[in-house]
């Protein structure tokens, strides 16, 4: 049974994620050293929490969860890639694809029904994507980047709704984040053989930046993002992750100034992504148990 409560919450994490891409500019180091500290803050905090809230953290399932971990630090990767190889304007836009990928991915996944009407939802968002694409070239390799990275993230999702019944999201979370630390801990002296890194050790208010992001845009909001999958439909937590872009948006153009680097076709292409949110929730408006 769905609450209004679990809309809140799925709301919540929403607005928190809408905070994220201000962090990819905030931090001036390359995307994949900030998510390597973004998982292990993350992991650290939570754990302490964990341990102090004497929580228990056995599950036969660890080991997937750990799996998933590791698949949510490369969609990061590829989100703070988007970013900071365009805008924040840019990178948050190309996550309202997760809604597309959810719709492709879902019956593979969680074989259910493949449903039409969704598709089209979706196909709406892609189409103001494409139109970004096209008459906004100076950024076509952070949209390609966006792009990969929200289809990581429908199958994230997809798979923590497959295997989340019954399970707790605070242990889910717990090893997803344990995962995801060792995982970057492990692919980050791989990829430096090949890349040179002019700064791995943050400096100034940056160590404050990284423990908002690990403390608040990504403890607090996967702990809602899980717990809202045990009772809200994949495709809707997706299609509602579509207001990420404009709360990300708002806060580029008020804290950044990004309003100067948005085109015509910016507009047109986000007024399309709230269209098929706006569709969606009049689909499913339903009187909900308070």
């Amino acid at each position: 049974m769905v609450k209004k409560t679990d809309y809140l919450k799925l709301h919540i994490s929403v607005l928190l994620a809408g905070f994220t891409g201000l962090f990819a500019k905030l931090i001036d180091m390359n995307e994949i050293i900030i998510v390597l500290y973004r998982m292990i803050f993350a992991f650290l905090i939570f754990a302490v929490m964990m341990f102090f809230m004497r929580k228990t953290l056995k599950d036969s399932d660890a080991f997937k969860y750990c799996g998933l971990g590791a698949l949510l630090a490369v969609h990061l990767m590829f989100f703070f890639g988007s970013i900071k190889y365009s805008n924040v304007s840019i990178g948050v836009v190309c996550y309202s694809l997760v809604g597309f990928f959810t719709v492709l991915f879902e019956p593979l996944i969680c074989k259910t029904k493949f449903s039409f009407v969704e598709l089209f939802y979706s196909l709406i968002a892609v189409f103001g994507i494409w139109l970004i694409f096209n008459f906004d070239a100076s950024y076509r390799f952070g949209i390609i980047l966006g792009i990969i990275s929200a289809a990581l993230f429908a199958l994230y999702t997809l798979y923590n709704k497959v295997i989340e019944v019954g399970k707790s999201a605070r242990c889910m979370l717990f090893y997803e984040l344990l995962g995801g630390a060792v995982f970057m801990l492990l692919f980050v002296p791989l990829w430096m053989h090949f890349v040179e890194i002019t700064r791995f050790i943050p400096i100034g208010i940056e160590w404050l930046w990284l423990i908002i992001l690990a403390l608040f845009c990504t403890v607090l909001l996967y702990l809602l993002h899980i717990a809202v999958l045990k009772t809200i439909p994949a495709f809707t937590v997706s299609l509602t992750g579509n207001l990420e872009p404009i709360y990300g948006i708002l806060f580029a153009v008020i804290f950044l100034g990004e309003a100067h680097d948005l085109t015509p076709a910016f507009y047109i292409g986000m007024i399309l992504i709230l269209l098929s949110v706006f569709l969606q929730s009049f689909s499913k408006n339903k009187k909900l148990p308070q």
